[in-house]
């Protein structure tokens, strides 16, 4: 697998935007209904715990993957 810095540090840029923003909402929600609907027992609750994560840095402007790709952790310091 050979992962590119710059190719990294596009994917951040991109999950800075609106368009990435509200794709980490909407898969944190899919997540969610996922978790309450179709899973039972710690798959579940590991969905839950993912889709909220999903979904709160989406809302938030964040990215959690982003310290270890060396981009900034808010969405902001990216613009």
């Amino acid at each position: 697998l050979d992962i590119h810095p710059e190719g990294m540090m596009g994917f951040a840029k991109f999950m800075a935007t609106g368009a990435g923003r509200a794709f980490r909402m909407v898969a944190g929600l899919v997540l969610i209904v996922c978790g309450m609907f179709f899973a039972h027992g710690l798959t579940e609750v590991v969905l839950g715990i993912v889709g909220v994560a999903a979904f709160a840095a989406g809302l938030f402007n964040v990215c959690l993957i982003a310290p270890f790709i060396g981009a900034p952790f808010r969405g902001a310091d990216l613009k």
